[in-house]
């Protein structure tokens, strides 16, 4: 049996203990849950002609070099699904949410965010929401930004409104490191930014921002006697990165591996 990774904050625990979460795809919107029988996909409005796909990581393909506890850790976590954010909008969203904060104080943003302005759809895991639409977003004034705590975000959100529609069809079409080259050329859409963006709609960790507090944090935990860098120290990436190589899919499994540990773990 597979484990879920909710590194994504519209997942919400239901009252039976498994997860759901509204999505909105190319042709329809979609409430996914996840409980012991694995995934459960729900179009609930429009077509299914094209479905929430999701990405399947096995500790087998983690770097050979990674330190012997985190290896144990990981691999006893075991094979882990990740649902690809099928709507670039709300990747690039959610990235944007988590700028200057925690993971905590960004799942609740996201989470307000979505409630105050976006899409509401009933389900029966009660209320889900999808993320405002990119029309919905330069509608909004500044007082509606600060109003749920965005204000900080509303300059980066509102210029990634203003070209998405033009570029999405093409956006869509790249992989991961030509995603990540797009959309960093977005005003305050910086490096981190844009690959995490990346990462989440298109189910490629290689390109995640591999210093980001989440991975050392996790890894710390994971491995404790490990000698990491101080988290003031720039050697964490080269190193973490290092233990893959050129081995891409090695790096996706170590990054979203310790993710998904971090997300058990929480």
């Amino acid at each position: 049996m597979s484990v879920l990774t909710t590194d994504h904050p519209a997942w919400i625990e239901t009252k039976t203990g498994g997860r759901a979460r509204v999505v909105r795809a190319a042709t329809g919107v979609w409430v996914l849950s996840w409980d012991r029988n694995g995934p459960h996909m729900d179009c609930v409005d429009g077509t299914e002609d094209v479905k929430p796909e999701f990405v399947t990581t096995d500790p087998v393909r983690l770097p050979a070099d990674v330190p012997v506890e985190l290896r144990e850790s990981l691999t006893a976590l075991g094979v882990s699904q990740r649902l690809n954010t099928p709507w670039l909008w709300d990747a690039i969203t959610t990235a944007v949410l988590r700028q200057v904060v925690r993971a905590g104080q960004a799942r609740k943003l996201y989470r307000n965010w979505c409630r105050t302005h976006g899409m509401r759809v009933c389900s029966a895991y009660g209320d889900l929401h999808l993320a405002p639409s990119p029309e919905r977003v330069l509608e909004l004034g500044d007082d509606e930004f600060a109003a749920v705590g965005a204000r900080f975000h509303s300059t980066a959100l509102r210029a990634a409104a203003t070209v998405y529609e033009a570029n999405a069809g093409r956006w869509q079409l790249l992989n991961a490191p030509d995603l990540v080259a797009e959309l960093v050329r977005i005003p305050r859409i910086g490096p981190w930014t844009a690959a995490a963006a990346a990462s989440d709609f298109t189910g490629d960790f290689s390109v995640y921002p591999h210093d980001d507090l989440a991975v050392r944090t996790w890894a710390a935990k994971i491995a404790p006697t490990h000698d990491w860098p101080d988290k003031k120290d720039k050697a964490f990436g080269p190193m973490w990165t290092g233990w893959a190589g050129p081995d891409r899919t090695a790096l996706h499994t170590l990054t979203l591996s310790t993710l998904t540990w971090g997300s058990h773990a929480r």
